[in-house]
């Protein structure tokens, strides 16, 4: 059995120790772990690999390179195997950009070489060192469209919102055709995608508004179609991809059409107003069919930029043990690489990443958040069944996974001031109980493999 921890005020990272499973008597601390009470199978974790990113990274070294690519794709670091990428820009991107003339409502001009310069190179290592450790052919990507070119729009920008006009539906339909061939041409595994960032922000940046309504047709009546007549059916269609809250009631209005039902593989989340992890508990249990995705959360600098890092951490922390808990079946962070701002960020909406970047002085940071991540990501393999636990204090939160291979995983955060013991055990053939206890520091989490 294994013991990894990361306690900050003791400056541990992922610290190993080894314990003996032994058979279990005390009942007053336990955590129970149920293998044979399943539920939903887990894709696996990632982060986004925005222009801002790519762009950061460009600017540090080979070697330094080399060494973030590791941190996040590879072995010792991370172990991501799931990308998210923009299909236009982003606000996280140097400017606004798409991949047409303006006008072009025949896309005649298509052509995705403002993404070679940084975007696909960045993209291509992350490629390469994730296929060095698994069967696919590298890194699982989802993409999202942030805005439509501005011509396309009724306000006629990318940002500020505006909507996309009635008569250029099926024009960026095909847009998103496309671009994942342009994409699959280029070596990218692109298995998902979601119809639209935050489809009920008008933001400063690069945004569009649908309605439930808007998205449904959308989907019922272009992209879905689109996808199948052009051979890209194969790819999961994700809807909303915006906050937890309104998750249930916009799920359930966007997919009230049967047509449009059968087109939509899933729902992505975002996690800007509160836990909320009632309503993936709702939309897992109305429709256990379909799939979750946790497609973006980060701390914002507008918000958050004073508070700490042990708070930073524990915010991905127990978001991330209530989404899983609650039913999600992918985890993804924001930038996986910002610069000493919190950017690049074209309108100055600056936010933290789990490794931080100065390239002018050819170094990084890896933030508290980046080790507590690799508590689930490292040990959580894809294609993990999420199983049963239950614990005595809410003074714990805890999760735990079956991997394909037997291996089972527990997770557990002390967000308290205190320390808190546990006995982890698990029901033997014998109807006695093997396991172990621990005890778990204050403001620290550990994993458990065993």
């Amino acid at each position: 059995m294994k013991i990894i921890t990361t306690d900050y005020e003791n400056k541990k990272f992922w610290e190993e120790t080894e314990k003996e499973s032994a058979l279990m008597g005390d009942c007053m601390h336990v955590v129970n772990i149920c293998p044979d009470v399943t539920y939903q199978t887990f894709h696996g974790f990632g982060g986004a690999l925005t222009e801002a990113a790519a762009h950061v990274y460009a600017g540090m070294s080979k070697e330094k390179q080399d060494e973030i690519i590791e941190a996040y794709f590879g072995k010792t670091g991370l172990r991501y195997n799931i990308g998210r990428i923009h299909m236009n820009s982003c606000d996280f991107a140097l400017g606004n950009y798409t991949y047409v003339e303006e006008g072009d409502d025949k896309l005649e001009t298509f052509d995705i070489s403002h993404d070679r310069k940084e975007i696909l190179p960045f993209l291509a290592a992350a490629n390469a060192k994730t296929a060095e450790g698994t069967n696919t052919k590298g890194l699982k990507l989802l993409m999202s469209p942030w805005s439509p070119p501005a011509f396309m729009k009724t306000n006629g920008e990318m940002n500020h919102g505006g909507k996309l006009k009635d008569e250029y539906y099926a024009a960026w339909a095909e847009y998103f055709v496309k671009f994942i061939r342009a994409y699959q041409e280029a070596g990218a595994d692109i298995q998902w995608l979601t119809v639209q960032n935050e489809p009920m922000a008008v933001q400063t940046w690069d945004s569009c508004i649908y309605t439930s309504e808007d998205e449904s047709r959308f989907v019922r009546d272009y992209l879905g179609p689109k996808l199948e007549d052009a051979g890209l059916s194969d790819i999961g269609i994700f809807v909303w991809d915006h906050n937890k809250e309104e998750g249930y009631q916009r799920f359930k209005e966007v997919i009230a059409d049967e047509k449009t039902r059968n087109y939509v593989k899933g729902e992505a989340i975002h996690w800007y107003t509160g836990d909320h992890f009632e309503t993936i508990e709702m939309v897992r249990k109305r429709y256990p069919e379909k799939e979750i995705f946790f497609t973006e959360g980060c701390v914002e600098y507008s918000r958050f930029a004073d508070s700490g890092e042990i708070y930073k951490a524990e915010m991905y922390a127990h978001d991330i043990l209530g989404n899983l808990n609650a039913g999600i079946n992918a985890s993804l962070d924001w930038n996986l690489l910002l610069d000493e701002k919190g950017g690049p960020n074209h309108v100055g909406n600056f936010c933290a990443a789990p490794i931080m970047c100065a390239p002018g002085e050819d170094s990084y940071e890896k933030r508290l958040t980046y080790y507590y991540i690799g508590h689930f990501s490292r040990y959580i393999k894809e294609g993990a069944v999420k199983i049963g636990t239950s614990r005595y204090t809410d003074g714990i939160e805890v999760t735990a996974f079956l991997n394909p291979d037997g291996e089972r995983v527990a997770v557990i955060l002390n967000k308290s001031e205190k320390e808190v013991p546990y006995t982890l055990r698990e029901m033997t053939k014998d109807a006695g109980y093997q396991g172990v206890e621990g005890v778990i520091a204050p403001h620290s989490i550990q994993t458990i493999v065993y």
